[in-house]
């Protein structure tokens, strides 16, 4: 009975215990919602780009290639963020600023920047083209979660605490409003406002500051010719549906011939030359006229589901850093897709961002791939550095059980 009673308690005199620790799995419904997501958005791109690809470049399957080719790679990406230990962005968060800042610079060089519609926001990288803003965007969120981790206690002073990060952000901004790419920088800049305010920033600096941004704001827009077009655009659609209110009104088309549950997949009429961008921005549009209501509020859930499961896991994560970062990558995520779908059922002005996972596009695909295995990976904080074996507390044969 004492040899047995020796067995089972740890006496202060005995050896160090032996601590085991068990593998935290990432979360799971994270995971599948993002896999769930990027698949639709192969099926959707090849029915929307098929007759559009085959016309053009003699391949109906030309769209369908790349976006295999980008999600497999960002998917890869996602698997190997997913196993790094989400502390190490921390120290990698300044590194990151000034490698994207070299980026954005060099996208406006004529002999590295490649120029499409108007715009120039592609770097040439062999046969592959790199779109940097759109990781930009996700540096910028890992320098922000970085630094108010840091700076958490003086961010209620303007000077000291909120002013660095915007400063950042403002640099960051204007190299990309010279490409020039407004919806960008409309989406980095609400998520990085909503981060400071939930980090901390008093609400009268914010507001004074977005004050003071709104003539800036409406100098942009004003100023520039194809911005003010879309604006009148926007505000007059309705009144001339055949000329400037053509893409709008093919997208209402395309949700009102759907119906409750579409006309099928790959049955869609929109996708024939009638609905521009049918395969980028506006491929929620033809997801509702293929898959109908049933399928356009599908898609609206599971990113209802990601943002839920993304803020679980910022109120898991046990480090401020954690937190702060799972909040502004799922608010990056999130607030894309509601802009996205406002601007594809008229709510808002056209903006030219994609719909994450979903619409066709390489960088955008494998960015946000990247910033789910950023969250994956944050995700094994729920657990993290508790010991495993029995009930918590409780210790058997010198080991220490969790």
């Amino acid at each position: 009975m004492r040899q047995h009673a020796l067995e089972t308690l740890s006496l202060p005199w005995s050896a160090s215990p032996q601590r085991t620790y068990k593998r935290v799995p990432v979360d799971p419904a994270l995971l599948a919602i993002t896999l769930v997501l990027a698949l639709v958005g192969v099926v959707m791109v090849y029915s929307a780009s098929a007759v559009v690809a085959g016309i053009r470049f003699h391949d109906s399957w030309y769209f369908l290639k790349r976006q295999l080719a980008w999600m497999g790679a960002g998917l890869l990406v996602m698997h190997l963020v997913s196993k790094i230990d989400y502390a190490l962005w921390r120290k990698l968060s300044v590194p990151l600023l000034l490698m994207t800042t070299v980026l954005l610079v060099l996208v406006l060089v004529p002999s590295f920047g490649s120029a499409a519609k108007g715009a120039r926001r592609w770097l040439h990288a062999g046969p592959i083209n790199i779109q940097p803003a759109e990781l930009t965007k996700f540096v910028m969120v890992i320098y922000v979660a970085a630094y108010v981790s840091k700076k958490q206690d003086q961010l209620t002073q303007f000077a000291r605490g909120l002013l660095p990060p915007l400063i950042i952000l403002g640099a960051l901004s204007g190299l990309i409003l010279l490409e020039p790419d407004l919806g960008t920088v409309v989406v980095m800049g609400l998520v990085v406002v909503t981060l400071l305010f939930l980090t901390g920033a008093r609400i009268k600096h914010l507001g004074l500051l977005s004050l003071c941004a709104l003539p800036a704001v409406a100098a942009l827009i004003f100023g520039s010719s194809y911005r003010r077009q879309r604006i009148l655009e926007f505000l007059r659609s309705a009144k001339d549906p055949s000329g400037a209110g053509y893409q709008m009104t093919q997208s209402f088309l395309a949700f009102g011939s759907g119906g409750p549950f579409g006309v099928g997949l790959g049955e869609g009429k929109q996708k024939l030359f009638f609905l521009p961008e049918a395969h980028t921005d506006f491929v929620l549009a033809l997801v509702g006229e293929e898959l109908g209501l049933a399928g356009s509020v599908a898609i609206v859930l599971l990113f209802g589901l990601f943002v839920l499961k993304g803020f679980q896991i910022a109120g898991r994560a046990r480090s401020p850093f954690g937190r702060h970062l799972a909040m502004g990558i799922t608010m990056l995520v999130g607030m894309q897709a509601l802009v996205n779908a406002g601007v594809v059922t008229g709510l808002l002005p056209t903006k030219g961002l994609t719909l994450p996972f979903v619409s066709y596009g390489g960088s955008s695909l494998v960015a946000n791939l990247f910033g789910v295995g950023i969250l994956l990976s944050i995700s094994r904080d729920r657990q993290g550095g508790r010991e495993s074996g029995g009930p918590r507390g409780v210790r058997k044969r010198g080991v220490v059980t969790a």
